[in-house]
């Protein structure tokens, strides 16, 4: 059932920004509404049309009144992040990440009128370890996590989201579980990380890596909106990248370290890492992926991505505009005589 008020967090990101243009493109919704702390980037903001930017925080109580007033029936919960990089922003991210879902959800279950709440989560909620199975399915259960950190937040925002669903049963819940996402004007801790000059991974590891383009991400959540689709789904492309493979294609040098190096080196080598977050839940990532099984994806939502993990990473480092530091084929090759001459 297509909605007629649709409120969008986090439109000042690539996700929110982005779904609350092609939401607004859609002569069928009445009103969008967008939310954020900060407008959008102004291309975005053009591209939002007849849109509604509302500077509003979700930390405040106050978005009770912006859902009321709208008379909205669609919340699009799209503001959870694991950017800015760095522990000067974790304390902001954590407020804007679990109160803000608390807050939101808060008003939602309040709401005469909310009807769907669609919820943009991420596979790092299953954690990254030795321990971890080879594909992660909807009935997994978070494994190692750290301590602290965007997964932690999202293991929290996720029970917030089933608490909800308990208590307002009336209302219709879509859990997204993202995997990384990545492509042309996408600005994550994973795109910022293969923008490195000098690459750091962890000694005698190669991760696998399961990627989704900006645009699929769009789409599953423009799909999750305008139609009725509820439960928990993973969402990612087809097919798997070994980092190794990844930092190549990118035509990055690779830099073994110690797993426990790894934070040290960014805050001492003056080469971009401090942008990069080396969080011990992005680390442990780095040291032993994350892949997800997405069938129900394609048999009960009814979508299929349409790029592989491969070609959305191919499409990144294309649409980066930055130039490779070393040939791949040749730093490919390198690596094969490498492996070669240790073998003999």
């Amino acid at each position: 059932m297509t909605p007629n008020v649709v409120l969008v967090t986090g439109v000042g990101g690539y996700l929110g920004g982005n779904l609350a243009a092609r939401l607004a493109a859609n002569p069928d919704i009445e009103r969008v509404i967008a939310v954020d702390t900060a407008p959008p980037p102004r291309a975005v903001l053009r591209r939002m049309g007849r849109a509604e930017f509302v500077r509003a925080d979700i930390r405040n109580p106050l978005i009770a009144k912006v859902i009321s007033a709208g008379r909205v029936d669609t919340v699009v919960h799209a503001a959870t992040t694991a950017s800015p990089a760095g522990p000067s922003g974790r304390t902001l991210i954590k407020e804007m990440n679990v109160i803000g879902t608390m807050q939101l959800l808060a008003a939602c279950q309040r709401s005469r009128t909310v009807r769907k709440l669609v919820v943009k989560s991420t596979a790092a909620v299953y954690g990254a370890s030795s321990r971890s199975p080879a594909v992660f399915t909807e009935e997994d259960t978070p494994r190692d996590l750290a301590s602290s950190g965007f997964a932690k937040d999202a293991v929290e925002v996720e029970g917030y989201v089933r608490g909800f669903a308990r208590r307002r049963p009336d209302v219709l819940v879509t859990t997204l579980r993202l995997v990384n996402l990545i492509g042309p004007g996408v600005d994550t801790v994973l795109t910022r990380y293969f923008a490195l000059p000098v690459v750091p991974t962890v000694l005698g590891f190669d991760a696998r890596m399961q990627l989704l383009h900006g645009e699929d991400g769009l789409a599953v959540l423009d799909r999750a909106t305008v139609e009725d689709l509820p439960g928990v789904f993973n969402v990612g492309g087809d097919g798997v990248l070994m980092l190794s493979q990844a930092i190549r294609r990118a035509g990055r040098v690779p830099l073994p370290l110690l797993r426990g190096a790894i934070p040290t080196m960014a805050r001492l080598v003056p080469f971009g890492s401090r942008l990069v977050n080396f969080s011990p839940d992005q680390v442990r990532f780095l040291n032993y992926g994350r892949v997800v099984d997405t069938t129900r994806l394609k048999t009960t939502f009814g979508f299929t991505p349409r790029w592989t993990t491969s070609q959305a990473f191919d499409d990144y480092v294309q649409g980066s505009g930055r130039r490779p530091l070393v040939d791949p084929g040749r730093l490919g090759a390198l690596e094969r005589r490498l492996h070669a001459a240790a073998a003999r």
